[in-house]
């Protein structure tokens, strides 16, 4: 019997950070960044709470060099992609996990671009994608943040 499934995420948020780009040992292009979602919500009493959410992102390839040239902290953005969870051992053998956001697509949102990064956002010409490793489209395996959830890659 087949199974059926989709992963698929789609995120509209602002960059938290500027993008430090790294390459693997085989010469792809890999960038983190942290997206926050906000959602506003009225109460009992009318008033208004937002509810920030943090996601992590990876993105590879020509789509990593994009996001790292021209997006930068404050940046809105699209992100379309899948969800994947990591797994490794800390320093002392305790195992940690962290989900993330692989993305395909990286579309530009109006707002700012990165300081110094030369064009403005609207110049892009839309989504920039297609940016995944080859084989299969997926990411490498084992853990490439290092040890801890936040730490940059170690390429």
């Amino acid at each position: 019997m087949q199974k059926n499934s989709v992963n698929k995420a789609i995120l509209v948020g602002n960059m938290g950070q500027d993008v430090e780009l790294k390459y693997t040992p085989s010469g792809v292009a890999v960038a983190n960044v942290s997206i926050a979602t906000t959602e506003s919500r009225k109460d009992q009493s009318g008033n208004y709470n937002d509810t920030t959410e943090w996601h992590r992102v990876v993105v590879f390839g020509k789509t990593a060099e994009f996001v790292s040239n021209y997006l930068g902290k404050g940046s809105t953005v699209y992100i379309e992609g899948r969800l994947q969870t990591r797994s490794w051992e800390d320093k002392e053998g305790v195992k940690k996990y962290t989900t993330e956001v692989v993305a395909d697509v990286v579309t530009p949102v109006g707002g700012k671009s990165r300081s110094g990064g030369g064009q403005q956002n609207q110049n892009q010409g839309g989504s920039y994608g297609g940016g995944a490793p080859s084989g299969g489209g997926q990411a490498p395996s084992g853990n490439p943040f290092g040890g801890e959830d936040d730490e940059p890659l170690p390429f």
